[in-house]
């Protein structure tokens, strides 16, 4: 049911965040292994070359990894790029970035694409001054924050080359939950 909801509310978007994520993976090389963390519909495997890993809570397809996103069955430095497009919906959404850091080699690739009245602080959203500087915390390099389109924002950053993270005593922003419109 929750995706069918998801579809619903993205097909009236204009512009779908998976697609640039598509298109940035496609600018790159298609041997770089990537993991899709609440993949859906695994529609970013399905549309590039490159070995890609699917995790959601929920699986409807087979080849869709049902797991805690907190924990998946991946090896400690195995994934070149984590992906995290409109996925970061669990209060503990904090593990779920614990754990892309756990599995992205150094110098891998955190791409993260979000509403963007999650990172509105004057409507509640979240600080996106505060999440990145969490996100640097963890041992991750800003390296895009995109705040352009009306729906979404997107946010790259580039695991750091030695493991310095604090990863203890993070302050991380609550991110408020995401509210289906009907339309």
């Amino acid at each position: 049911m929750y995706h069918t909801g998801y579809q619903e509310q993205m097909s009236h978007w204009p512009e779908q965040p998976v697609n640039i994520i598509i298109q940035w993976l496609k600018a790159h090389s298609s041997s770089l292994v990537v993991a899709d963390f609440g993949c859906g519909d695994a529609r970013l495997a399905k549309n590039v070359k490159n070995k890609v890993f699917s995790f959601d809570l929920v699986s409807n397809d087979p080849s869709v990894i049902a797991c805690d996103m907190s924990n998946t069955p991946l090896d400690a430095s195995s994934i070149d790029i984590a992906v995290f497009c409109l996925s970061l919906m669990g209060t503990n959404f904090s593990s779920y970035l614990e754990e892309a850091h756990r599995v992205l080699k150094p110098s891998g690739w955190l791409l993260i694409a979000e509403v963007k009245s999650r990172f509105d602080p004057n409507t509640g959203g979240a600080d996106p001054k505060m999440f990145s500087k969490a996100i640097s915390d963890l041992g991750f390099t800003s390296t895009l924050k995109d705040f352009s389109n009306k729906m979404f924002v997107l946010l790259y950053f580039q695991k750091k080359g030695k493991e310095n993270s604090t990863r203890k005593g993070i302050k991380w922003p609550e991110l408020k939950p995401c509210l289906y419109k009907r339309r």
